[in-house]
């Protein structure tokens, strides 16, 4: 781009800029905290049909009246706000992709200084946040990112079309681009034109990584996106796992935090088993060893306890055997109480059980 032409697009930009600042004095000053410029114009790594990255921060719902959506001279704008209780909070928390818009936003315009102290507190946090070292908590935010892209995966399984399956197999990588982001504890710096640049120089990156993503973008059949699709999200799980077991402490049992869970187990699940077994109710066998695979997973997750499979064992043409095995795995469950020294909350009389709950002893 040459001077002249750069020199126009910021002077356009500038009228524009100064634009909606009047009209935020105008008919805003209540309602709009912050004008922050971010994006291409901002980084510098604009071009002639760039458009003005905008960050309208709103104090009330009535400064959501200034978005705006236009064309200009063949560019497309869209002013719209960014209120500080959803996206800006989220940003700070690292919870969303655009953090870089809420750390390197340039403010252009403050109602009160007040405001100017808020977004500054936010974006600390931010920083405190990309300051600590990779762990539970960023890890925490990639699992969540992962969980987005399994769901995609699933759409793009189930489409019958192939815009629908290209479309959630891109989206997958979108979120699965996020997910790598927090496996790292780091942001996008700049636009999706630089993903790619951002991403390939990071400590963590799943096996492959860049070529199953171009794999994915050069797909032209429903099957080949599936395919690269599954790829790319089974490639970011196992490196996932992989840095769950090398960087986080898991929990373990103790004596207070497996208090109640055997009793839980007990009463959630014990019974149903039983009845559903004896019953020859397949269904609410099934559902009855969901609900206490769940429970032991969660178990496994918060107390550190052992690992257990309930599932492998139903089989609805042997319910007996299930129910043996399940009580089998009662016990053992068990062991994990006596490990801590741990009795169980069991009482013969309803004069027994009142004394000691009316102790506090329960």
């Amino acid at each position: 781009m040459d001077e002249h032409t750069k020199h126009k697009l910021l002077e356009k930009n500038k009228r524009i800029i100064n634009m909606v600042i009047e009209r935020v004095k105008r008919d805003f000053p209540e309602d709009i905290a912050i004008i922050g410029l971010s994006g291409s114009f901002l980084t510098g790594d604009f071009h002639e049909k760039s458009d003005l990255d905008l960050i309208i921060i709103n104090n009330t719902d009535r400064g959501w009246e200034i978005s705006s959506c236009f064309i200009l001279e063949d560019v497309g704008y869209d002013l719209y706000c960014t209120p500080w209780n959803t996206r800006i909070e989220q940003q700070a928390d690292l919870e969303s992709p655009m953090v870089s818009s809420l750390i390197h936003m340039k403010v252009l315009y403050c109602a009160k200084p007040e405001d100017l102290e808020r977004l500054k507190g936010y974006q600390q946090k931010a920083l405190d946040e990309l300051a600590k070292p990779i762990g539970e908590t960023s890890l925490a935010r990639a699992h969540a990112y992962i969980s987005m892209a399994k769901q995609y995966y699933a759409e793009a399984l189930l489409a019958e079309e192939i815009g629908a399956v290209r479309y959630a197999s891109g989206n997958l990588a979108l979120k699965l681009f996020n997910a790598i982001n927090c496996l790292n504890n780091t942001f996008f710096q700049q636009g999706i034109k630089r993903y790619l640049e951002e991403l390939r120089p990071l400590k963590y990156l799943p096996h492959n990584f860049e070529q199953t993503y171009l794999d994915l973008v050069n797909a032209r059949s429903m099957d080949e996106l599936r395919s690269e699709a599954f790829r790319l999200l089974k490639n970011t799980t196992v490196l996932y796992d992989q840095m769950q077991a090398e960087l986080v402490e898991p929990p373990v049992p103790t004596y207070d935090n497996l208090k109640g869970t055997y009793e839980e187990l007990w009463s959630n699940q014990r019974n149903k088993i039983i009845a559903s077994t004896q019953g020859k109710d397949k269904s609410y066998a099934f559902l009855t060893a969901l609900s206490a695979q769940d429970f032991l997973d969660e178990m496994l997750a918060s107390r550190g306890t052992a690992k257990f499979d309930v599932m492998k064992h139903f089989s609805p043409d042997a319910l007996e055997n299930f129910q043996e095995r399940f009580m089998e795995i009662m016990d053992e469950y068990l062991n994990e109480y006596k490990k801590v020294g741990r009795e169980v909350a069991r009482y013969e009389s309803i004069e027994e059980l009142t004394k000691s709950f009316m102790d506090g002893s329960v």
